[in-house]
Formats: C-alpha cells, sequence, structure tokens
C-alpha cells in the first residue's frame, strides 16, 4: 500500500477526462447500477476496500495547491 504523494500521470488524466463519455452514458442506460455510488461494495469488496484505504493515504500534487 502507498503512503504520501502521488506521482501524477498526464497522459492518464487527460484520457480519464476526454474519452468514454458516450460508452459510459449508453452503459448507464442498458446496465441496470452501473455507475451508481456503493455499486464497488456489492461487485468487488475487496477491490472496494482497497480503493478506500488508498484514497485516504495519498495524496496528488493538484491537492497541495487547493
Amino acid at each position: 500500500m502507498k503512503f504520501g504523494i502521488r506521482k501524477p500521470s498526464f497522459k492518464k488524466s487527460f484520457r480519464a477526462r476526454t474519452t468514454g463519455r458516450v460508452k459510459k452514458s449508453i452503459k448507464r442506460k442498458v446496465i441496470p447500477g452501473y455507475g451508481r455510488k456503493g455499486m464497488g461494495w456489492l461487485r468487488n469488496p475487496k477491490k472496494a476496500a482497497y480503493n478506500k484505504i488508498y484514497n485516504k493515504t495519498t495524496f496528488s500534487i493538484r491537492d497541495l495547491f487547493k
């Protein structure tokens, strides 16, 4: 498990902001529960627990300037 500051990946953050908008909207209409809050705990609780701890123990460079 990582603690402290995360190393930024500009390539990944750009792709996350620009791709998949149409695909996400279609999946939300077709798959019930897709993208809803708390669905991660139902589908994969081990991964959801890891992500919860990771997001609480690490921070981004952007968080320093907020």
